[in-house]
């Protein structure tokens, strides 16, 4: 990474969420190999001219309550026995949907979407970190809500749980960037984003935090990125116990979900968490959701927040 970052030659990254996994691509040989991204506009496909559907029908089969109830309360053991505060759990959904990844990739309105051949499609709201110039950006999303709910905006502020989560995981990716930035500091608190999905609307929280990096950190990338990694929205605090309690409550590997992808245009760097995951399986799509437990969660509101999150951003 750091060869082609000091010849300033542009290049796709994807990094799975267990980090063993490190893809690098130019953006000529992505789209060679059926991999394509669009980043705020930044895109190495053109606009195909796929027939949009008149409707999108999507059909979300999820687990039972009692199945995710039985991992939340593994969950809920571990926060009482102080291994862990805050921690994201998430799980698969089976789908029936008229798209296929392709079509998904087109058609979302998303600021970060990525095609990964006929394997997985991304639509993430969610900024990883970008660089810009000497400065580090990032912007944790926590806290979401139906906005067609009678005082949405003002019951998602004001939620306590919802508080006290935020909280937690501006703290986490500010101690995360002084690890490779000096004067972090939060810019923006608990500001509200807007998402529009084939379903209605979503309000989300996000904060922005900066730090400064040195002049030369083009020559140290691959390693400021694993430092951050993996992001603290997509596990908790604290971040190393709460890896393992994830894998135990999980049972599985997260594979790319909850990975990151993003691209270094020869000067800049803008990246994305992966999160709003399509996958193509052996038995159909399913989507992959999630959301963060706290000491003061309650199980039916968390499963109902994880299908919340089940959706195209497709109007």
């Amino acid at each position: 990474m750091s060869s082609k970052v000091r010849s300033g030659s542009p290049f796709l990254f994807v990094i799975n969420y267990e980090m063993d996994d490190f893809r690098l691509y130019s953006f000529e040989r992505a789209a060679e190999e059926g991999i394509f991204f669009n980043i705020k506009g930044v895109t190495n496909t053109s606009e195909k001219s796929l027939e949009r559907p008149a409707r999108v029908t999507l059909q979300a089969n999820p687990i039972d309550f009692e199945t995710y109830n039985t991992a939340y309360q593994q969950v809920r053991k571990h926060i009482f026995h102080g291994n862990t505060f805050l921690l994201n759990l998430t799980f698969p959904t089976p789908l029936e949907c008229n798209l296929k990844l392709e079509e998904i990739f087109h058609f979302s309105q998303a600021p970060y979407k990525l095609l990964f051949k006929d394997q997985f499609v991304v639509f993430s709201p969610e900024n990883f970190i970008r660089i810009k110039g000497n400065t580090i950006f990032s912007y944790p999303m926590k806290g979401t809500i139906d906005a067609s709910l009678k005082g949405a905006e003002k019951m998602l502020l004001n939620n306590e749980k919802e508080i006290r989560e935020h909280n937690t995981i501006v703290d986490l990716i500010r101690n995360d960037l002084s690890l490779v930035a000096k004067n972090v500091r939060v810019l923006r608190f608990r500001f509200i984003d807007r998402i529009r999905t084939h379903k209605g609307e979503l309000l989300q929280v996000s904060s922005e935090i900066s730090g400064e990096l040195s002049e030369n950190w083009k020559d140290e990338l691959g390693t400021l990125l694993i430092s951050l990694l993996p992001a603290g929205s997509i596990c908790g605090a604290p971040k190393k116990k709460t890896l393992e309690v994830i894998k135990e409550a999980e049972g599985t590997d997260r594979g790319f979900f909850t990975g990151i992808f993003g691209i270094f245009d020869g000067r800049e760097l803008d990246s994305a968490v992966m999160i709003r995951y399509i996958e193509s399986t052996e038995n159909g799509l399913q989507f992959r959701s999630g959301g963060g437990i706290t000491g003061r969660s309650d199980p039916r509101e968390e499963y109902n927040e994880m299908m919340d999150k089940v959706y195209v951003p497709i109007i």
